[in-house]
């Protein structure tokens, strides 16, 4: 008897030493301070779909948020929160990057002014102030918005104001904001009595994109790794979308400074924005935009799309 004990104890301690060895250590660098947009991610940790994969994963924000795919790109970490039309630039520049998932499936970004300023339309920005946060991305969405109203990028002073967008608009240092998300930004200024008012880039010209996404080095990811990754993901905002309120309440649950009004609001005007199959990819959508960016001079030509966006499922 006591010998069956034993070898019972040796097997579930070899298969406990196992599981833990067989966990892969990921690095990802998120875009920003930790916030509703990151839903998938901190539920996938929380709710342990990451170890279920075989993965232990480490969720890292920036000091700053123009580093994480530069930083990915030099095999500094594995994946990087950014975004899609920032990723066309960077490839573009000789960076070696591929996104290999979706986050956020629908533009967050927007022109932000305040709504009883100065600006009522986007030619009032001409000679005017305007604050971004992560270079590059910002001048080529702000150079498509503003050409049909006759204002070009050297009409205007951009202002690299960081994570401060918000609160550099309602302080007067600038006179509007790009890169503001209209889930959290809108709302941060409405709980502070500033009423803000969004100029939404698909409705200006901007043909649609992805938000965030997933991106990594195609030269040296583990495919198989990434593979799992996504697959995580994919369970964890299934959840997110069933459960709404348990999966905030998690979320929330995982640091003092989520728990506010503004955290709240935008996680419920995030949901519906998460992607639902994080793995696939609309190829004319990247398609397009390329083509956009190339049309306002910011691209010198066109390359074949598997370059920029792969499905790390797909067999």
């Amino acid at each position: 008897m006591f010998r069956h004990y034993f070898l019972t104890l040796l097997s579930l301690s070899f298969l406990l030493s196992s599981q833990a060895m067989a966990n892969d250590k990921m690095t990802v660098l998120l875009d920003w301070f930790v916030n509703p947009d990151h839903g998938p991610l901190i539920i996938a940790q929380e709710k342990g779909y990451f170890a279920d994969a075989g993965l232990e994963v480490e969720i890292v924000a920036p000091a700053d948020p123009s580093a994480p795919p530069k930083l990915v790109a030099a095999g500094q970490a594995d994946i990087a929160i950014s975004y899609q039309p920032q990723l066309h630039l960077q490839i573009a520049e000789g960076l070696p990057l591929v996104r290999i998932g979706t986050l956020v499936a629908t533009p967050l970004n927007c022109l932000l002014v305040l709504e009883k300023g100065p600006v009522k339309s986007l030619a009032d920005l001409k000679g005017r102030k305007i604050g971004y946060s992560v270079a590059g991305v910002e001048e080529a969405l702000l150079t498509g918005m503003l050409a049909p109203h006759n204002v070009k990028l050297s009409d205007i002073e951009l202002i690299n104001v960081n994570f401060s967008l918000s609160p550099a608009l309602m302080s007067g240092q600038v006179d509007a904001v790009i890169g503001a998300f209209r889930n959290f930004e809108l709302n941060q200024m409405d709980i502070e009595g500033v009423k803000g008012r969004c100029f939404y880039l698909e409705e200006e010209g901007i043909p649609s994109y992805d938000e965030l996404i997933y991106v990594a080095n195609p030269e040296i990811m583990d495919a198989d790794k990434m593979e799992r990754f996504i697959g995580a993901t994919e369970l964890a905002t299934q959840f997110i979308i069933n459960n709404p309120q348990e999966s905030w309440e998690i979320f929330s649950g995982t640091a003092k400074e989520l728990q506010n009004e503004l955290n709240k609001r935008a996680w419920a005007d995030t949901l519906p924005r998460f992607a639902l199959r994080p793995a696939a990819f609309d190829a004319g959508r990247y398609q397009r935009f390329q083509a956009f960016l190339i049309e306002s001079g910011l691209l010198s030509e066109a390359m074949p799309i598997e370059k920029i966006a792969i499905d790390v499922t797909a067999k």
